[in-house]
Order: structure tokens, then C-alpha cells, then sequence
């Protein structure tokens, strides 16, 4: 089984959602199927870097998948676990969410996050929270990481979360950004609605380029 590959970038290919990274190891080019946000964060052609895999047969046809670190590839591992999810809803999972931020939602059960995703809906989220959430509470530990925000109280989050994304941010702007608010600047979790969405949108506005 390959754990990771290390080796010269010889090319990317981007084709919708699918993204290829062709991987030239001893002088052999191995083609890797990435997350777009690691397609990103590649260094340029010519340049080493090294790659985490998952290496998998769909339908005979054997295919090798790429992470950026060993954490992803093993949540992207633990969400092909889940009922009904294929490669391409664990990786669009990966690329909505950074991974802290990912498995946080799933732990806490946050539809509404998860649910941003490109195919994934609510009783899709739902499930993976329900298969997955006590397996990730122990696993996040071991990965190295642990999520200590805490944000609004359940009962404004989804309403701080929908006006957010309403305004356009992205659910990983908005993950960071109810971090920063509940850690940063201490906002109780319990602080008004309108509260919870001045401080985030005065973080975003502050981190816009």
C-alpha cells in the first residue's frame, strides 16, 4: 500500500471539480486525483513536494487520490465510510471545509455548514454526523488537532450561520470567522444574534484583501 509519494510536479489538469496532479517519482509519473484546494497550494512545476495517498478500485479501474497532509487523507477515508458517499462528496466535503473545521461540524452535528457542500444535502449531512461523530471525537485527537470552539449557542447558530452565508462568505469564512469571535474576542455564546454577525463581519471585512 503507498502511503505518500515524494516527487517533482510535472502538471495539473482541471476539468470541472476534477482535479489531476501528475506526480513524477524516479521517473515514473504517477497521476493523483486532489481537492482543489490542494491544487492551490501545489508548489510550481518543477518544484518537490510530498503527497499523502488513499489508493482505491472503483468498477476495476484502480484510481490514487492525493492529500496535503495525513489528516486529510484519513477523513477523506473516514467519510468514504459513510453510507452513500463517493469520492467526489468527500472531496467537494474537503473543499468546502478546512479539515479542523470540518470535523468540528460533524461533532457537533452542524447540518447547516456541512450542507454547503456542493451535493450534499440534509439527510446526507445528517448521516454523516450520525456515523460519524463518535468515531471523530476520539480520531481528532490522535490526528493531532483539537477544536475548542465553542461559538454561538445552539440555539442563534444557525440563524448567525444563514445570515452570513446569505451575505456571501463561504462556510470555511464563516467557520474561521465564529472561531475568532468566540476565542479572540471572548463574545459570550449567548450574546445577541445581532451581536454574534457585527463582530464576524467586522473580522471578514478586516481580512479582505
Amino acid at each position: 500500500m503507498i502511503s505518500y509519494l515524494k516527487g517533482i510536479v510535472a502538471g495539473v489538469q482541471s476539468s470541472g471539480s476534477r482535479h489531476t496532479l501528475t506526480l513524477e517519482v524516479n521517473g515514473m509519473g504517477y497521476d493523483l486525483l486532489i481537492p482543489g484546494r490542494l491544487a492551490k497550494q501545489l508548489p510550481s512545476m518543477g518544484d518537490t513536494v510530498q503527497i499523502f495517498t488513499h489508493y482505491q478500485i472503483r468498477e476495476e479501474v484502480p484510481l490514487l487520490y492525493g492529500f496535503g497532509s495525513p489528516s486529510e487523507r484519513d477523513l477523506f477515508k473516514h467519510l468514504l465510510s459513510v453510507s452513500g458517499i463517493g469520492a467526489a462528496l468527500a472531496i467537494a466535503l474537503l473543499d468546502t471545509l478546512e479539515v479542523p473545521e470540518l470535523v468540528q461540524a460533524i461533532v457537533t452535528t452542524n447540518v447547516q455548514l456541512i450542507i454547503q457542500a456542493p451535493g450534499v444535502g440534509k439527510k446526507t449531512a445528517e448521516r454523516i454526523c450520525l456515523e460519524l461523530k463518535s468515531k471523530l471525537i476520539e480520531w481528532r485527537k490522535t490526528a493531532g488537532f483539537f477544536v475548542a470552539t465553542q461559538g454561538p449557542a445552539p440555539s442563534i447558530l444557525e440563524e448567525v450561520q444563514s445570515t452570513l452565508l446569505a451575505l456571501g462568505y463561504t462556510a470555511s469564512e464563516v467557520s474561521h470567522a465564529l472561531h475568532y469571535v468566540s476565542e479572540d474576542i471572548g463574545l459570550p455564546k449567548d450574546a445577541f444574534v445581532e451581536d454574534w454577525i457585527r463582530q464576524a463581519i467586522a473580522h471578514l471585512s478586516s481580512t479582505e484583501v
